[in-house]
């Protein structure tokens, strides 16, 4: 498939669902080689079948990156596929329990933190190792809207995902004279599995969701990842260290 990415490489992780999905179909319609990265085979191995629908090209790896064997292995896995790795969307994660800080559990704070923090972590670490080789690269990690604001509940979530900003930042600053790009999207809510729930059992606090959110909707996953291919793309060559608020004036209110 012809595309601005034509020829490239782009790794997602949490590419099974919702936004990572998305970003993995938009960087196949842009003609990338895609690896859809997940814990889920299923899911993981239904975005590859997507992909190739549409005449794409992609693999399915399973990986938990939070294990620093299975963050780099997936990395391994990617060049060895396909020889090597132009963009990254660590995408992976979890919203965790929410409860206030004084509730929150040490299993739910490590199980949302090693995914969120140390498994962004983790990838940025094997992804910049193998863009130092090549001597270029672009890559986005999911935070959150989260990570900017906050809220009362939900102390590791809104931890991680500010943490991830700060990782981008550090990320940029360290590599940014060895040509590679590390930027950050904030998506506000957005129609994803994690929502479902809300929607068919929780229909009035999705509605007030939906309703503290002054565009008046949540996003669609196609929205964020529109941002994520801009972020990669050659039109964003000066853009780095930056994190993209992407959320219907949420957080300027």
């Amino acid at each position: 498939m012809a595309g601005q990415f034509e020829g490239k490489v782009a790794l997602i992780t949490g590419a099974g669902s919702g936004i990572g999905r998305a970003t993995a179909v938009a960087f196949a319609k842009e003609g990338a080689n895609v690896v859809s990265a997940d814990i889920s085979v299923d899911n993981g191995e239904e975005t590859v079948r997507l992909i190739k629908d549409i005449g794409g090209e992609a693999t399915f790896i399973k990986a938990d990156i939070s294990e620093a064997d299975e963050a780099e292995m997936l990395i391994h896995r990617t060049v060895e596929k396909f020889g090597r790795l132009d963009c990254a969307h660590n995408n992976a994660g979890i919203t965790g329990q929410s409860t206030p800080l004084a509730d929150c559990s040490l299993d739910e704070w490590d199980a949302v933190m090693n995914l969120n923090l140390r498994g962004t972590f983790l990838c940025l670490k094997y992804e910049i190792m193998q863009m130092l080789k090549q001597g270029s690269g672009a890559i986005v990690n999911t935070s959150s809207t989260m990570g900017v604001v906050a809220h009362g509940n939900g102390p590791a979530y809104v931890a991680s995902k500010h943490g991830i900003i700060g990782l981008t930042r550090s990320a940029a600053l360290a590599y940014v004279k060895n040509n590679i790009r590390v930027n950050a999207v904030c998506p506000g809510n957005t129609e994803t599995p994690i929502f479902d729930h809300l929607k068919k059992n929780m229909t009035d606090v999705y509605e007030g969701l939906v309703a503290a959110t002054p565009i008046g909707r949540f996003a669609q996953p196609d929205e964020i990842a529109n941002a994520v291919i801009w972020l990669c793309s050659d039109a964003a060559s000066y853009c780095t260290g930056h994190a993209m608020v992407v959320d219907g004036c949420y957080t300027i209110q």
